[in-house]
């Protein structure tokens, strides 16, 4: 973290990566002491670390419509806009922090202080409402980045949760990230039952259990989904925060609608800003209007030295997109983006040179290769319509009766495979193009779908691709800035393409003299562009050459006699007690599905972050 000055954001054990990336990231591990601290009230308490943590809601009118979209979901599904860049601009070093992820073992009397009274008396003590909040147990054991080929210890976690109808409950992600076991108990009753997650939602940080004991469904009545809330509508937060061990009720208004960063998922989506206080432990908890609908889902807070009452919660119309693709697909597929870097049209005469009739538009800077419209898009085109809906020269579109948010959140109102019609001014002439949605490729992931990351060894050279989490793990000093800028800046030019570095070297006879190697980029082996983790063990086992000949940047060779190598790869495994060469999923038949033109030599670096961050302080955005 930087500056005395600098100010924190905290989604749930996610932290803020160093300046030079200005990306945001999630991790079970507390961030670095710093007197101005963005901290994530969740629903659960971890161990040793905080963790990401965000929420989400959903309307459950029933067991056959709790995936049902609100009425304000329909009426605004063509008029909202999203954003992807803080409002207290790149100038100040932010991160996110788990909301409600308490460590399970935390005292009780820990240092935090909350200006937000929590109550259980009156009314709100006696709604029924409150018994389909239930508090989630999570026990969580996070792959180990550096040595991929087990895991970290073990650590508990406390969390909240609540009914939506048809045996199902909603949490946040991170409540139950890297999950080995989740149990939910309901107010009022000291009987733990286990829970399944049938998916999680990382972009959205959410999470959908199911619980098959019928005794803990006995008396349950779901929650309902209201609308989308007006300014200083009263809100009313309830979960399991830090602090005691029964429900906690806290209140507050609504601050602030728009499109809002979201710490674990690293994305940008509609977001409602309260000040209602939101502590470790309440992540994953509703939060409800005067009506008792809910409203949304705590995840994340805002804390700085600067502000306070800053808490964040997942509006339904993002909690029921979340589940009509669950219902769609049988899982979660993401949230797709459209894949152009977009600069805003504010200057007059940067309108006139581009033949721009009106206000309004922004101009296509820069398109990543793997989106479908790189097919019908071209750099210097200027956006003026998203499916029929103006946008402005600011990148922001009509909202309700008199507001405007950012364009980006029409895209996050698609599904992936959903098309969409851009209205387009090119070279002063008007046209209409079609372009299929689907989620980003990121090149350097920021969570590893699967549980373990892969991983292969050769002579004692152990081969990793490249993460957020190994970043973050390995820390920034140890990556390097050059494999550091790849990571920030760079796009991935075909689907399945990644960053494969040489995170370590296991000594042994067989490789001396590469023993300080580490955090290395490989290019190639014997000549052969590496497109990805799985291409390098298929170079290595259908190699027939008397040597393999690693090549890293900088010409940097390392050589090793084939046959030693492979004879020396047993004994390398007993003595460092590894279990196997390599991960399971690289035991699988390699396919070539992209050429043999696929990967090319050289990325090509941006001047902006490749993130969904929102607009920059130099007008860029990543729509």
């Amino acid at each position: 973290m930087a500056a005395a000055a600098a100010t924190c954001w905290f989604s749930a054990g996610t932290s803020l990566s160093s300046l030079t990336s200005h990306r945001l990231s999630t991790s079970l591990r507390p961030p670095p002491p710093s007197h101005s601290s963005l901290f994530i009230p969740r629903a659960v308490h971890q161990k040793s670390s905080s963790s990401p943590h965000h929420s989400r809601s959903e309307k459950a009118v029933g067991k056959q419509n709790f995936l049902w979209r609100s009425k304000d979901e329909r009426h605004l599904a063509n008029k909202d806009g999203r954003n992807s860049k803080s409002e207290t601009g790149q100038s100040q070093s932010t991160a996110f922090k788990p909301s409600g992820l308490q460590r399970k073992g935390a005292g009780k009397g820990a240092p935090f202080e909350s200006k937000e009274p929590q109550v259980e008396t009156g009314i709100i003590e006696d709604a029924t409402f409150l018994n389909a909040v239930v508090k989630v147990f999570c026990t969580h054991t996070a792959p180990d980045y550096s040595l991929p080929w087990q895991k970290q210890r073990q650590f508990a976690s406390t969390g909240s949760a609540f009914m939506i109808g048809d045996g199902k409950l909603l949490t946040n992600a991170h409540c139950v990230e890297h999950g080995t076991q989740v149990k939910v108990k309901r107010r009022g009753d000291d009987t733990k039952y286990v829970a399944k997650v049938l998916a999680r939602g990382v972009e959205c940080d959410i999470a959908l259990l199911s619980v098959e004991s019928k005794d803990f469904w006995k008396g349950a009545e779901p929650l309902h989904f209201g609308h989308l809330p007006n300014l200083q509508d009263a809100v009313t937060v309830v979960g399991y925060p830090l602090g005691g061990d029964t429900i906690s009720v806290t209140k507050g208004v609504v601050s602030r609608v728009e499109v809002t960063s979201y710490a674990h998922g690293s994305s940008e989506l509609l977001g409602i800003q309260i000040d209602a206080a939101i502590n470790p432990g309440n992540s994953g908890g509703p939060a409800f209007n005067d009506d008792g609908e809910c409203i949304g889902v705590a995840f994340q807070v805002y804390r700085s030295d600067e502000v306070e009452n800053i808490g964040y919660v997942i509006p339904t119309m993002v909690v029921s997109h979340f589940l009509e693709d669950y219902e769609r697909n049988g899982k979660y597929s993401g949230f797709p983006c459209l894949g152009v870097l977009l600069q805003k049209l504010e200057n007059p005469a940067l309108r006139a040179c581009l033949r721009v009739p009106s206000n309004e538009g922004v101009l296509v800077r820069k398109i990543e290769p793997t989106c479908d419209v790189s097919n019908v898009l071209k750099e210097g085109d200027v956006i003026v319509s998203f499916d029929g809906v103006r946008v402005g020269c600011e990148g922001t579109v009509p909202f309700r009766s008199s507001e405007r948010i950012a364009f980006r959140y029409l895209i996050s109102q698609k599904f992936t495979g959903d098309v969409a019609e851009l209205g387009i001014i090119r070279a002063g002439e008007f046209l209409k193009v079609q372009a299929v949605l689907k989620p980003r490729v990121q090149l350097v992931p920021y969570h590893i779908e699967g549980g373990q990351p892969s991983y292969l060894i050769v002579a004692g050279l152990v081969f990793t691709p490249l993460s957020e989490p190994l970043i973050e793990e390995e820390c920034e000093d140890t990556i390097g800035l050059k494999l550091l800028t790849k990571a920030r800046y760079s796009l991935a030019k075909f689907e399945g393409e990644q960053i494969v570095v040489l995170s370590q070297v296991l000594a042994n006879e067989v490789n001396i003299g590469y023993e300080d190697l580490s955090n290395q980029q490989i290019l190639k082996l014997n000549g052969t562009r590496i497109r990805n983790i799985h291409h390098l063990a298929h170079l290595v086992d259908s190699c027939k050459d008397k040597y393999l000949v690693f090549e890293f940047e900088d010409n940097f060779l390392v050589v090793l006699e084939r046959e030693a190598a492979s004879s020396a790869s047993s004994n390398i495994l007993k003595d460092y007690g590894i279990p196997a060469e390599r991960s399971s999923d690289l035991l699988e038949p390699y396919i070539d599905s992209i050429g043999p033109d696929g990967a090319t030599d050289q990325h090509e670096f941006g001047d902006s972050p490749v993130s969904n961050s929102e607009f920059g302080y130099d007008g860029l955005l990543w729509a």
